[in-house]
């Protein structure tokens, strides 16, 4: 069985077809954004003629989520494939977008230099095995209403001040959810406000 490759649509897509060279791919998933969608579905044609068959996945809104959320079904759907995530063939924002969401979700990537490839090293982390229940309930409560005080956090989850100043917060021992980039402070009339960064939001919706 060959594998499934998943590419951004981007500004070096010829590098697609340097890594199909390199690795027998059975199916190839090209993820683009509205404006690049002509160039997918040219691609898509493209490889027809070498009997691979491509789907395309147009993302809109923000590119680095969508990004996420496609590689990320595109792993369940495909649970026990061989999946290679081509980061050459995108622009600068959805190289880093594909780079990061195969590095969340422990997927193997790949880039080319000079009509070589270079399979990069695979990172597996779990933020779920870093979070506690506590932690991922403060999460889930910003997601529903981003934006609020510690204040109204410890109110609504019926945790004390200083447990949430430490759960937001971390200490010595332990990370809080500011340390693990999954959370931002701001200030809002003269009280610190908690919101999501985007990394927290994809976390929630459970794209990592």
């Amino acid at each position: 069985m060959g594998y499934v490759v998943i590419a951004p649509v981007g500004d070096n897509i010829d590098a697609l077809f340097v890594g199909l060279k390199e690795f027998p791919t059975e199916r190839v998933v090209l993820i683009t954004p509205q404006s690049r969608v002509k160039d997918a579905l040219r691609v898509k044609k493209d490889l027809e003629r070498f009997k691979i068959p491509a789907s395309v996945e147009e993302v809109t809104g923000n590119l680095m989520e969508g990004m996420f959320e496609v590689i990320s079904r595109v792993k369940q759907i495909e649970t026990g494939r061989d999946i290679l995530v081509n980061v050459a063939t995108g622009d600068r924002v959805s190289t880093c977008a594909a780079l990061s969401a195969a590095f969340v979700n422990g997927l193997k990537a790949f880039g080319v230099e000079h009509d070589k490839v270079m399979l990069l090293p695979i990172l597996r982390f779990s933020y779920y095995k870093m979070l506690t229940d506590r932690k991922l309930n403060i999460l889930k409560l910003l997601f529903s209403k981003d934006g609020k005080t510690p204040e109204e956090i410890s109110r609504e989850t019926k945790m004390s001040l200083p447990l949430i100043s430490y759960h937001l917060n971390g200490n010595r021992k332990s990370e809080g959810l500011k340390q693990l980039g999954l959370i931002e402070t701001a200030e809002g009339k003269g009280k610190s406000v908690v919101q999501l960064t985007m990394l927290g939001r994809l976390l929630v919706k459970g794209y990592i």
